[in-house]
């Protein structure tokens, strides 16, 4: 991402992207450092808007939640998700990768990184 945007990652992500994210410059902010175990994705979605962070997720419900902040014409600065299984086809150099591929401003506030390409 042009300029290392901050990130929110959500409990969902792995430990392992988080250190990598971080030993590529990335300031990431986990969920867990700042929420007990249990709180909702909603909460979880406001603090990263709130804080103007790209929310990292691999938890489909954001996506619902996202959907409904651009229903109600609330902004937020991104949310990049993947699905749990696709840690078994994208290793984590290549997630770091596809982040640092994306740049702002976003075609669509919700962006989903696949295998491959």
């Amino acid at each position: 991402m042009a300029g290392r945007v901050p990130l929110y990652t959500d409990a969902d992500v792995h430990g392992p992207l988080i250190d990598a994210l971080r030993a590529h410059g990335w300031d990431v902010v986990r969920a867990i450092d700042l929420y007990p175990e249990g709180t909702s994705d909603a909460v979880h979605f406001e603090h990263a808007a709130e804080e103007n962070r790209v929310l990292v997720s691999n938890d489909p419900d954001m996506e619902v939640i996202a959907n409904r902040w651009l229903a109600q014409g609330r902004p937020f600065r991104g949310l990049v998700l993947w699905p749990q299984e696709h840690y078994k086809r994208l290793g984590y150099g290549e997630l770091v990768a596809k982040l640092e591929a994306l740049s702002e401003p976003f075609p669509y506030p919700v962006i989903h990184l696949k295998p491959g390409r």
